[in-house]
This record gives C-alpha cells, sequence and structure tokens, in this order.
C-alpha cells in the first residue's frame, strides 16, 4: 500500500508536488525526502521551504545583531539557521523557529521588561551572568513588591496559534521570602485575560527551616493555607538551566493586538534573591518530535 502511494505521487508533476508539500511542515517534507532522489529533489527545493518561513522572514534577518551567522544558499539552510536562537534588537531580544512546525518563539530580555524600582541599585542588581543568552540579566537585592511586565504584538508571531508565555529566572543561594505568599501571574489580549498563581521561590529543607526561624510560623501558615487551592504553580527546570513559570495562554489570531503578560506579588514582605532573564512567548504545544537535518 506504502509503495503505491509513493508511485502515486511520483507520477504527479513536480510543481504540483511541490505546492503540495509547501502545505505540510518541515517535519513532513523532510519525511517525503526519504522516499526516493525523485522527491528529495523536490522536498529541498527553494520553493518549498521557502514557504516554511516566516512572512516576515528578511525583516528578522535585518534585525540580527550578528547577520554572518545565517549564511545560507537555500532557503532551507536559512530555515535551519533560524532554527538556533538569534539575538535580535541590539541583543534584548532572542528568537527562533521551531523544527517541526515552522511556529515563531521569543524571548524578550529583562532590559526589556517593565520592572518596579528596576533603576533602584538598592532594590535591583543588573551585570553579566555566565549562564544568560543576553549582555546582562538582573538580581532582585530586596523589595516588599514585585512586579514585572512585558509586552508584545500578535502580528509578530505566527497566525492562528495557541501561544503561552513563560517568566524565565532562577532563584540565587541567598534567596529568601520569595515563596511566603503565591504572586498573580496574567497573561490579557484585548479584554480577555487568563489568571493564575505561582510561587517564585524554591528552596531546600535547610533554607526553610530557617526561614521560619526568621519569620516565624506566619510564613509556614500562609503557604500550606494557599496550596491546598488547586492551581497555584511552582517554577519547573528548563533545559538551558533556568527556571520558568507560566504566566499564561493566548491565541495569536490573525489580527495586530497587544499581549500584556506580568506577575504581581504585593505580600509586602522583604523578599530577595529572584534572578531574572526574561519573558519567553512560545507555541503552547510544539510537536517535539524531529528528523534532524534531512
Amino acid at each position: 500500500m506504502a509503495s503505491s502511494s509513493n508511485n502515486n505521487i511520483e507520477s504527479l508533476p513536480n510543481d504540483c508536488v511541490s505546492a503540495i508539500l509547501s502545505r505540510t511542515s518541515p517535519q513532513e517534507a523532510c519525511r517525503v525526502s526519504l522516499v526516493s532522489t525523485t522527491l528529495r529533489s523536490i522536498a529541498d527545493s527553494d520553493l518549498v521551504w521557502k514557504s516554511f518561513l516566516p512572512s516576515d522572514y528578511e525583516d528578522i534577518v535585518s534585525r540580527a545583531v550578528n547577520p554572518f551567522t545565517l549564511k545560507f544558499s537555500s532557503y532551507k539552510q536559512l530555515f535551519y539557521a533560524l532554527c538556533r536562537p538569534l539575538l535580535l534588537d541590539g541583543g534584548n531580544k532572542s528568537f527562533k523557529l521551531d523544527k517541526s512546525s515552522g511556529k515563531k518563539s521569543y524571548i524578550i530580555s529583562s532590559r526589556e521588561l517593565s520592572v518596579a524600582w528596576s533603576s533602584d541599585p538598592l532594590i535591583w542588581s543588573w551585570r553579566p551572568i555566565a549562564e544568560s543568552r543576553f549582555a546582562e540579566a538582573t538580581e532582585l537585592r530586596t523589595v516588599s513588591w514585585l512586579e514585572i511586565e512585558g509586552r508584545i504584538r500578535t502580528r509578530i508571531l505566527t497566525p492562528k496559534t495557541s501561544y503561552a508565555a513563560y517568566l524565565i529566572m532562577n532563584v540565587s543561594h541567598r534567596a529568601y521570602g520569595l515563596d511566603s505568599s503565591p504572586s498573580e501571574v496574567s497573561v490579557a489580549v484585548g479584554n480577555k485575560v487568563h489568571k493564575g498563581r505561582a510561587y517564585v521561590g524554591h528552596k531546600d529543607e535547610k533554607k526553610r527551616k530557617m526561614e521560619t526561624l526568621f519569620y516565624g510560623n506566619r510564613t509556614e501558615i500562609l503557604r500550606n493555607t494557599v496550596i491546598q487551592n488547586k492551581g497555584v504553580q511552582v517554577a519547573s527546570k528548563r533545559d538551558d538551566g533556568w527556571m520558568e513559570i507560566e504566566l499564561g495562554e493566548f491565541f495569536s489570531g490573525e489580527g495586530d493586538e497587544e499581549i500584556k503578560m506580568s506577575l504581581r506579588e504585593v505580600g509586602y514582605q522583604l523578599k530577595g534573591g529572584l534572578v531574572l532573564e526574561g519573558i519567553e512567548v512560545r507555541p503552547k504545544t510544539p510537536c517535539h518530535g524531529e528528523i534532524g537535518k534531512c
């Protein structure tokens, strides 16, 4: 049956096969290229791979901090080059495509975010951090009101796609007060708002006991009361060594709307040690299966 199906495809005119593959995905094109040398030639063509590039790929390339990393002799090579993280806009954003689907993701650096009192060196410490993809990140020294907001427009994302926004962060060895009460997280697109709650910090048992001695039982009572309720997130580990908290979901649609993504905690208890990398906006359910560079 498979052989008959392959023969039927190969019997079609080349431009017809190209048109069909252009309406599939990078992953499907890779699979077809493995069937025969004839189909490989069509599946690897510029006509097919240009269709997998975002419509604004030229603008994206022009905004690259180091465009020399994007040397390519075919649209397929350019596609795979854009699947690697690419710094844009003076190094304040990171961009990449998903290898399987071709959908766009962005990371907005902490410098591009609106962070309450971020210009006060007594509250936030800005400096280069070895683990950061950006020139600098920032660490919270101490504050009683934590508020972080990022914005992005749907027109620069892949249309008609379910996305989620994630706060990328870490917790330093000197962290305190970060998980005494949950923060409110939200993503708003127009009058549609997705809200939730999350604990920013995570500590080992030794630090938790020390904090209990310092603050008394008030912190643990408050934390245990809230965590009994459903839907309170905790930070999870990422492949790049950072932690992340989902701020909310949204649908990109086909228009141009502003997305507001935020984390807000006003427990008025002193807190510190949060290391802020940025906010990532990526497809909610990307296909992680890859064939590799076909």
